[in-house]
């Protein structure tokens, strides 16, 4: 049975909380309490629901997470990437009805979390491993453009409208002589700020300094008057919990975003959280990390709120503050309920070009200009790969752009696994051992043997080729063959289709007059290679434990010395 200490390890840690971690803790807090305030009011925004919806996801997020979460220091809440996502996603299903657009996001975020929920029951954490480092890169470089584009009638005072990122491009270039002057310079002055914070005071709270500054801005200078958009009211307190009102044919619509939303939002969780884990020294459970984003996900949108997940820059923020345990946590999500409570007033005068602004500073910080040229300096296909996914999400919008990710992933890696390394294998002057004769001047092979390995689990996918392969090399040899020894030390596993192919190789190499052995075979494979009846086929005495008793073996072949 299930322990409340496997369930809840949050709890745990916090009942055996150490004093010395309070200060920092608390200081880590307020300070993200701090950035977070404007930045999910922003990414609320950004999400198409109302900006005070940010705080109403955060705080259960929050909390939730500091209970469940396998992470001392994540950060929960609303993300960019997900907010993007449950636009593409409510939008064409809401059309221009506000109260029903925000019950629509309400209900996927309680969507995502059952799918992260169910996910848990099966031990699904795995998943997050399809998307590839190349693939993460190229992804979020996409969403990054795809955020700046949805910006740009905040920044500009354009009434941008459109289904899709480049419909709003459109939508925007068709307009651009109705750019308000006034708006894009106060949208240019705030991102400018925040990139001068980020370059010159890093640990200062840059977004809210510059929203405070920028509200302070729009009072003295009554910039509403000059055409300056502002937030407006906000609503009291918090809304009642409960399930949003959501039609039913609307509910089936959701359910991929809801797959998509809950798979990117996982990986970032996980990624995020394994980085700081890394430099803490402590382990992150990837299955847990399922229930708590599930949980997190489910409060969200019981409070109205909408998809969430974690914040890298919240979490740098509150590792550089010094926070040791998710207290940290639940002091932003008090200050935060702090906020809602006596601060509203001075939220309604927040400029959206100031939002705006926030958030293309958030997306400038998504794209790893790094990351693709260590990609390009690594291997040109993997750049090539990160570069696909960027224009996949760009092109098929950004909820079939997960699809594209994962299917990109995983015919990378079928495209390794079919195709994989092989090479003959021969003795080199002055080196102990057999290695590839490909890589070594000097090498020579045994006359009359060819040892072949072969660097990939066999299965339907690469068995043609590894039939091909040994035929090829056959073919190559200057002098006639009589054994052919494959070095199986890198198959961990076979399927009955690569099973079978080795059989027709044998009986291929039969009428060659070449006999088919094998060499340094583990147990496991053993074990799936005997109900074939291959072993019995090639004989026991063809099956060798290691390369020198193969080659011992071919010396001494019929009764040589």
């Amino acid at each position: 049975m299930t322990s409340i200490a496997t369930l809840l390890p949050g709890m745990t840690r916090l009942r055996h909380y150490e004093r010395p971690w309070l200060r920092g803790d608390v200081l880590a807090g307020v300070t993200v309490a701090a950035y977070l305030v404007p930045q999910c009011m922003a990414y609320a925004e950004l999400a198409g629901v109302s900006p005070v919806a940010g705080l109403w996801a955060v705080v259960p997020a929050l909390c939730v997470y500091a209970l469940v979460g396998s992470s001392p220091q994540l950060s929960a809440g609303p993300e960019s990437t997900t907010a993007v996502m449950t636009a593409a996603a409510v939008a064409p299903l809401a059309a221009a009805d506000p109260s029903g657009y925000a019950a629509l996001a309400a209900m996927l975020a309680i969507m995502v979390g059952g799918v992260c929920l169910v996910a848990r029951l099966f031990r699904l954490g795995f998943l997050a491993d399809l998307l590839s480092r190349p693939i993460l890169v190229g992804y979020m470089a996409g969403v990054a453009v795809i955020m700046v584009i949805s910006q740009l009638g905040k920044l500009t005072g354009v009434s941008v409208d459109g289904d899709d990122a480049l419909a709003e491009l459109r939508s925007f270039l068709s307009q651009i002589d109705e750019v308000h002057g006034a708006t894009v310079l106060l949208a240019a002055l705030v991102l400018a700020f925040l990139f001068a914070v980020q370059h010159w005071f890093p640990r200062l709270p840059g977004p809210l300094l510059a929203v405070l500054l920028s509200t302070a801005a729009v009072a003295l200078f009554d910039l509403q008057a000059r055409g300056i958009a502002v937030v407006g009211d906000i609503p009291a307190g918090f809304p009642t919990p409960g399930l949003p009102g959501v039609d039913a044919g609307d509910l089936a619509s959701l359910v991929g975003p809801a797959l998509g939303i809950a798979l990117v939002g996982y990986s970032d969780n996980v990624l995020t959280a394994r980085a700081f884990a890394a430099r803490g020294g402590y382990e992150v459970d990837a299955n847990q990390e399922l229930l708590a984003l599930g949980a997190a996900n489910a409060g969200s949108g019981l409070l109205q709120g909408f998809p969430v997940s974690s914040s890298g820059s919240r979490t740098v923020l509150g590792d550089a503050m010094g926070s040791r345990s998710q207290l940290h946590s639940l002091v932003a999500a008090a200050s935060v309920v702090l906020v809602l409570l006596f601060l509203r007033p001075v939220l309604a005068e927040f400029p959206s070009a100031a939002l705006g602004a926030i958030v293309v500073y958030a997306a400038v910080r998504l794209v790893d200009v790094a990351g693709f040229r260590r990609l390009l300096a690594f291997r040109p296909t993997e750049f090539a790969l990160a570069l696909a996914t960027t224009l996949g999400v760009l092109v098929f919008d950004i909820l079939y752009g997960v699809l594209v990710a994962v299917a990109l992933s995983v015919l990378e890696l079928l495209s390794r696994v079919a195709r994989p390394p092989s090479a003959v294998l021969g003795r080199v002057p002055g080196m102990a051992g057999l290695h590839d004769v490909s890589d070594w001047e000097g090498a020579t092979t045994v006359p009359g043997l060819v040892i072949f390995r072969y660097d990939a689990p066999m299965f339907f996918a690469n068995a043609e080729h590894l039939r091909s392969r040994v035929l090829e090399v056959l073919d190559a040899q200057p002098e006639p063959v009589d054994w052919l020894v494959l070095n199986v030390e890198a198959t961990v596993e076979v399927d009955i289709t690569a099973a079978d192919t080795l059989a027709e190789l044998a009986d291929e190499l039969d009428r060659r007059g070449v006999r088919l052995g094998l060499a340094r075979m583990k147990q496991d494979l053993r074990d799936q290679l005997a109900p074939t009846g291959l072993l019995e086929r090639i004989g026991p005495d063809m099956v060798f434990p290691t390369l020198p008793t193969a080659l011992e073996a071919f010396a001494h072949r019929d009764g040589g010395s």
